[in-house]
């Protein structure tokens, strides 16, 4: 039934979407109509200097008010230049010795940077916070984005560009406290994805995620799986410019790329992450005098994902804060109104973080991955979800197939010698190791035979795919 029902919410939105497109005010048109007839758009003497680096190149910097900056880069991650608007907070220059938390606030389909400010208000809401924010494009020139991914062919790069690049950048430029409580990141639609994505995928690097009205299940839950590729599958063929399954790859064959993305496959990632979702029922509510049937279909699919995405969270037991607010539409009222409501929270939990885990739990779908100072490098012959459990100064436990190469951080005396145990379904032994310059061991880690056939595919659901686990101990000689 719920099935039929996706079914039927992507066949209306096929309906509605081309004149969707075409009146969106958040289309490039419209983006830079804004741009060009906004009171702030005067160009001023920067108050802050900005350097290249971390593979952005700076273009051009223009202080639109006291506050707000806009700046153009060019990323080796993506072709053309992309836009950041950023906002200090109203101390900046009086406190020059001050660092401030970060919140990364994110557009959706078919916006830009300037949005947040044109159609959101984020300018008034942070008024008198002591906040940093940092407004990317997750689009090129207002299409359709990329879905934060690093493609699979490689011809744009979005997760390498905000997370290798951009918040290092950042970080390098401003004053900024610049570690996991220092940062939160929220985004509205697309955006929304993209914030809970990467605080899975980077549990490291984000204390605070929020979604408003975003996809937090695009692969756990079949009827949300169904319905997310229809939308990101259109949004690739009609907005984009690309072909279907251009953003994370084919679903028969390339699962794993999917569900690797998925903040709900992910969500054990999440567990030391504060959460805060939003979103409607898609009816019209308070602010939809004129409701646009896009906004309500779309809304409606939200719903359906968020619902799925908090009893995924339930059965973890993972806290989370759900905030469904009944009639709504997919439109800027709402999202603005998110941010409000939210914006005190935020601030909240910057000033009270939560404390870092002191033991390391991290899934990933990708055949090398670092997290909170440890880095895994997995051999094997197909790609497949491996387990880094437990990870602490006296060990982890690693799962998956084949084998692996884990480097552990820098808690170590140079040049003393540890005892190293391991055991497991293939192995049982203890060998010494000695800790380098850097203060990390390397050790390496066998698991059991690679599984010939990569997981999600129809070959893996019929062979099955083995997870072995190996414990590794740590103890200094």
């Amino acid at each position: 039934m719920r099935r039929a029902i996706a079914i039927l919410t992507a066949a209306a939105w096929l309906a509605v979407a081309p004149a969707a497109w075409a009146t969106s005010p958040r289309s490039a048109s419209a983006s830079a109509a804004a741009e060009a007839t906004s009171p702030h758009s005067a160009s001023a003497p920067a108050a802050v200097s900005f350097h290249s680096a971390d593979g952005l190149k700076v273009t051009s910097v223009k202080q639109l008010d006291a506050r707000l900056l806009a700046l153009t880069v060019q990323t080796t991650a993506l072709p053309g230049t992309q836009n950041i608007r950023i906002l200090l907070p109203s101390s900046y220059q009086q406190h020059p010795h001050r660092h401030y938390p970060v919140l990364y606030l994110l557009d959706g389909t078919s916006g830009q940077a300037l949005d947040w400010t044109t159609y959101g208000d984020a300018e008034q809401i942070t008024a008198g916070k002591p906040l940093i924010v940092v407004m990317p494009d997750i689009t090129l020139n207002g299409n359709g984005g990329g879905w934060c991914t690093d493609w699979p062919d490689g011809a744009q790069k979005w997760e390498t560009y905000h997370i290798n690049q951009l918040i290092p950048w950042v970080d390098g430029n401003l004053r900024t406290i610049a570690n996991r409580n220092g940062r939160a990141i929220a985004g509205l639609s697309q955006g929304g994805f993209c914030s809970l994505s990467y605080a899975a995928r980077h549990p490291d690097l984000f204390s605070v995620a929020l979604g408003y009205s975003g996809a937090p299940d695009i692969w756990y839950d079949e009827d949300s799986r169904l319905g997310a590729m229809t939308i990101i599958n259109l949004t690739e063929l009609g907005l984009t410019g690309v072909a279907p399954d251009t953003f994370f790859g084919n679903p028969v064959t390339d699962g794993i790329n999917w569900a690797a993305h998925d903040p709900a496959t992910l969500a054990e990632n999440l567990r030391d992450t504060r959460i805060y979702m939003y979103w409607g029922s898609g009816l019209p509510g308070p602010y939809d005098s004129s409701p646009d049937p896009y906004g309500m279909v779309i809304e409606g699919a939200v719903c359906r994902d968020n619902d799925d995405f908090q009893a995924r969270l339930d059965a973890l037991g993972i806290p989370a804060y759900f905030k469904f607010y009944g009639a709504g539409t997919h439109s800027w009222p709402y999202w603005e109104r998110d941010l409000r409501w939210s914006i005190g929270q935020i601030m909240s939990d910057f000033a009270h973080p939560m404390p870092l885990p002191t033991q390391i739990t991290y899934s990933s779908g990708d055949d090398d991955y670092a997290v909170y100072g440890w880095s895994v490098d997995m051999h094997r012959l197909a790609r497949e979800f491996s387990t880094l459990a437990d990870a602490a100064r006296t060990g982890f436990e690693l799962s998956g197939s084949g084998s692996a190469t884990v480097l552990t951080p820098p808690d170590f005396k140079p040049g003393r010698s540890y005892s190293v145990g391991l055991f497991g379904p293939y192995v049982d032994t203890r060998q010494t190791l000695r800790a380098g310059r850097d203060r990390r061991l390397t050790i390496q880690v066998p698991l059991g035979p690679s599984n010939p056939y990569q997981e999600y595919t129809a070959q893996a659901e019929a062979a099955g795919t083995t997870v072995y686990t190996t414990n590794v101990t740590i103890a200094p000689v």
